[in-house]
């Protein structure tokens, strides 16, 4: 740093007119106070300007952070709860058309959801629900599960369709543990939640999501194509629909041919309730188009608005997840405890569908953020 000479050191060196006569020097424990002053208004100068920078680059309040996954990642549609500390993790996720009708795949971690093994189905196929085999034909595999806790018990609640048809079900079991290796694990059905038939419904019963308010009440989303997402009150302790429910519609793609918007699913953050959807195609490889968009809404029954204030059900929804270099199609998305799940295509692994995991981060204004990161494991 350079200093300015004084007056008389001016006059000295024929640089400047002579002017009065200059006071005494300061001391030098002066100088060093009037130095640590300059330098501490300068310093705070620059922190205030780059905080005001990366308040405009990172206007978060917490970044999103993916967790590194090993072991077998091959999954799609995965319903995550997230254990206790010290407890497992589990997965359940679209079932194997090789085992039976296909029941939900489960899957679990033994360190905090960075190691998942494949265990099996939630049942065997000599369990199937024979409900489904009478009612939908073409059946191969049970998609999309949901798992909600209440009262100590878990409610899986499952879709049972064939794909290009909203001929569907929506279909219900409970166990009072998710852990196969418990003693007391065992799905109990309880028979169809709700149905669409092709030429008598707008919509399409798949993709369930449940929520529970602050009333305690909860709510099951669903929809694929066709009409778009609905909303229907459901009771417990039975988990079935309310008595005199009807779905709502609450969000569309209308216009976008074959209304391509699915996987409904709403978690509350702050008051207010986000309903999370898949745009786009699934289930085909690098050339699927899957991506997440958001709005929200502080009823449970929306309206759910995006960033921009449009409706959902007006064809709004604010981006959180797309294709970005090797990850394709992300998409088929739960959330427990804070954390996001979804499946995607792995561009580098031909196409392979896996898991993805990752902790959401949150802006000031109260949105969602998330990374298509895949940390090395």
């Amino acid at each position: 740093m350079t200093t300015a000479p004084d007056a008389s050191a001016a006059v000295a060196a024929g640089t400047g007119r002579p002017g009065p006569v200059a006071p005494p020097a300061p001391s030098a424990r002066r100088r060093r106070r009037r130095a640590v002053a300059v330098v501490s208004v300068a310093v705070a100068v620059l922190l205030a300007a780059a905080g005001a920078t990366l308040a405009v680059l990172r206007p978060w309040e917490a970044a999103p952070e993916a967790l590194a996954l090993d072991g077998d990642l091959a999954t799609h549609d995965p319903a995550l709860v997230v254990g206790d500390e010290g407890e497992p993790w589990f997965v359940y996720s679209t079932g194997d058309p090789a085992r039976g009708l296909g029941a939900p795949m489960v899957h679990r971690s033994d360190d905090d959801g960075a190691t998942w093994e494949r265990v099996g189905p939630a049942w065997e196929a000599a369990d199937d629900p024979q409900w489904v085999r009478e009612t939908i034909d073409g059946v191969e595999h049970f998609w999309a599960p949901e798992l909600v806790e209440h009262d100590g018990a878990w409610y899986l609640y499952y879709s049972a369709s064939t794909f290009g048809s909203n001929t569907s079900a929506i279909g219900l079991a409970t166990s009072p543990t998710l852990d196969p290796a418990d003693p007391g694990y065992g799905w109990t059905h309880q028979g169809p939640v709700w149905r669409s038939q092709a030429g008598e419904t707008f919509y399409n019963a798949i993709d369930p999501g449940v929520v529970t308010d602050a009333a305690g009440d909860p709510w099951l989303f669903f929809g694929s194509f066709w009409g778009g997402i609905q909303v229907l009150p459901l009771q417990w302790p039975d988990g079935l629909p309310a008595d005199g429910a009807e779905p709502v519609m609450v969000a569309t793609r209308a216009g976008v041919p074959e209304n391509q918007i699915e996987a409904p699913y709403v978690a509350e953050h702050d008051g207010w309730y986000y309903l999370f959807v898949s745009w786009g195609k699934c289930c085909s490889g690098v050339d699927s188009t899957y991506e997440i968009r958001v709005g929200r809404s502080q009823d449970v029954t929306g309206p759910f608005l995006d960033a921009d204030g449009k409706d959902m059900a007006l064809g709004g929804g604010t981006p959180l997840l797309a294709s970005e270099g090797a990850v394709i199609g992300p998409g088929g998305q739960s959330l427990s405890r804070g954390h996001l799940a979804n499946h995607f295509y792995d561009g580098d692994d031909g196409g392979m569908f896996r898991l993805s995991i990752q902790d959401l981060g949150w802006t000031r204004d109260g949105w969602p953020v998330a990374t298509t990161e895949v940390p090395a494991s």
